[in-house]
């Protein structure tokens, strides 16, 4: 299991998600992908998306601190 996320961010932590094309989309930090560790690739967060309420699993150096 890798130490990433919950060092970064903090659960419930405002956070914003940088999309592909440079946008910030507002999330709410939930908690680390475990994914990453079993199967390889970039660390990944858990985010809640406060337009949609959808979760998804982004990469971590894709998602910042979101001062409120």
């Amino acid at each position: 299991m890798t130490d990433i996320g919950d060092t970064q961010f903090h659960k419930g932590q405002p956070v914003w998600v940088i999309e592909e094309d440079g946008s910030q989309r507002e999330a709410e930090y939930v908690g680390e992908g475990e994914t990453s560790a079993w199967f390889g690739g970039s660390p990944q967060v858990i985010v809640v998306y406060v337009d949609t309420r959808a979760g998804a699993a982004v990469d971590v150096d894709r998602v910042i601190p979101r001062d409120l």
